[in-house]
């Protein structure tokens, strides 16, 4: 890692917050495409990667091919299309320091609160370790991703004070935890319980998953065997190209033929799962979700990893509520009895934007519930701000980088328009049925909906859902929808 660039009185032309894999897809964007912009990269923890550096749990991996997941300007080499979290970690990290953006980055700065004042810029309050400064920004990008990493989504579990075993959250995994031997149960049934239950599985004696809804899982190959051979026979440049256009039409695809034929859907995934059950487990109740393919985000084990830890013969499935957990166990609503010396609580992640921090205009706090996302980037009524939120049907990193270079290209804009601030509004009498932002019907997304601000049913205000589209919207989309403020006055 190079050496940092330090700041007492700080004023940049873009503050990005978060050093994540979209903190760093932003810094890059910004230092090519606006190569006369200073910028600065905030971030509350001591290291790159955001999400890959905070969870630690066995087994963490992506659930996106990494040929899309990766960054387009750094494409990913690696055979294994599906990667743990360490490779993505160290992959962040060697690629923010290939093009010195890690030079860029303030570690322990928290962003605690952010104002727009009348002086048409972003005053920012910083806890940059624990002392307490005043920033100064244009343009604020928001890569803090949209989970709390203090904070769990707390479960109600009956009885979870009685249990005397160990109880752990998988977004704080402790390294010295020794389940060798244990028996375990990981309450939940989403991608994080689903890539826990084969690793723990082998040193654990016993692990059930305990799940209240079963979800769609596919067993997918861990490494894309067409890619290399593409690699094998194309220039690297050309290779890319074919192998990222693979990665992204053949899942919108499969994508758009679950939305559209849910049946037909709901039967290919069935033969796919029960083809590797043992004859133990029956696919329904544990494989029989009550919602569509894709109205939850579908879960994707690597070679069919998890289907390999119940055929072993030490993994198993329950498919009930808990009626309550006791010293030693829990108890089923069905009267069933697991006992355990470890309960995992992969329940899910509790929502946040902007990393917590209090985002106000003129002072005055800004309510995000009653606000609308303008392109799935800036809040209506919030000046020269952009929320970083990928897509849930696709790679992350593809909506993250639409973002970032919509941002470049709307900063451009305003420049040739001398102007300094944009900011999306709705005209006057149009008339926008609110719907999801995150178009999923997930547990911690339906908990959060009261917190979290609103897509629409018309354009500007849609929810992104299709990369394609976004990425000529991001190209040749209209910018003139934006109210423009105030003379440019640049700060050098």
């Amino acid at each position: 890692m190079g050496s940092i660039e330090r700041h007492e009185n700080l004023h940049v032309d873009v503050m990005i917050v978060g050093a994540g894999i979209s903190g760093i897809n932003a810094g890059y964007r910004v230092q090519t495409e606006l190569p006369g912009y200073s910028y600065t990269i905030l971030e509350a923890r001591n290291a790159i990667g955001g999400t890959w550096d905070l969870f630690r749990y066995p087994g963490i991996r992506s659930d996106s091919d990494l040929n899309t997941f990766g960054f387009s300007w750094r494409p990913w080499s690696g055979s294994n299309s599906i990667a743990d979290g360490e490779s993505i970690r160290n992959y962040v990290r060697e690629s923010a320091e290939k093009y010195g953006i890690d030079r860029k980055i303030q570690f322990r700065h928290k962003l605690l609160a952010a104002d727009w004042s009348t002086e048409h810029q972003w005053a920012l309050t910083v806890n940059a370790d624990r002392e307490k400064k005043i920033y100064t920004a244009r343009f604020v990008i928001l890569s803090t991703g949209y989970y709390d990493y203090n904070e769990p989504l707390k479960a109600a579990i009956p009885g979870i004070d009685n249990f005397q075993g160990q109880v752990i959250h998988p977004q704080f995994w402790r390294e010295d935890l020794d389940y060798t031997g244990k028996k375990v149960v990981i309450i939940g049934s989403g991608a994080t319980a689903i890539t826990l239950l084969p690793n723990l599985a082998e040193k654990a004696a016993k692990v059930t998953m305990l799940q209240r809804s079963p979800s769609y899982i596919m067993a997918l190959p861990a490494a894309d065997i067409m890619g290399d051979w593409v690699r094998r026979w194309f220039p690297n440049w050309i290779a890319h190209m074919i192998v990222r256009w693979k990665c992204l039409i053949l899942p919108f695809l499969f994508f758009k033929f679950c939305t559209a034929f849910p049946n037909a859907a709901r039967k290919v995934i069935q033969a796919n799962t029960q083809r590797q059950l043992p004859p133990s487990i029956t696919h329904d109740p544990n494989f029989k979700p009550a919602y569509n393919p894709w109205e939850q985000r579908l879960c994707v084990c690597p070679d069919g990893d998890f289907f390999q830890a119940l055929r072993k013969g030490n993994s198993d499935i329950v498919t009930d509520t808990i009626k309550t957990v006791t010293a030693s166990g829990i108890q089923t609503d069905s009267g069933k009895t697991i006992n355990t010396d470890i309960i995992i609580t992969a329940t899910g992640l509790k929502m946040q934007l902007a990393g917590g921090a209090r985002i106000s205009v003129h002072g005055k706090p800004f309510d995000f519930p009653s606000k609308f996302m303008w392109k799935g980037i800036m809040l209506h009524d919030l000046p020269n701000a952009a929320f970083v939120i990928g897509y849930t049907n696709a790679s992350w990193t593809l909506g993250a980088d639409v973002t970032a270079r919509t941002v470049c290209r709307l900063l451009k804009y305003l420049d040739s328009h001398k102007m300094s601030s944009a900011v999306p509004r709705i005209p006057d009498g149009q008339k926008i049925k609110p719907t999801s932002v995150l178009n999923l019907s997930s547990t911690y997304i339906e908990k959060a909906k009261s917190q979290l601000p609103k897509a629409g049913n018309v354009a500007p205000w849609k929810p992104r859902i299709n990369y394609l589209t976004d990425y000529w919207v991001l190209n040749y989309g209209d910018l003139t929808d934006l109210e423009l403020g105030t003379a440019l006055k640049k700060v050098n």
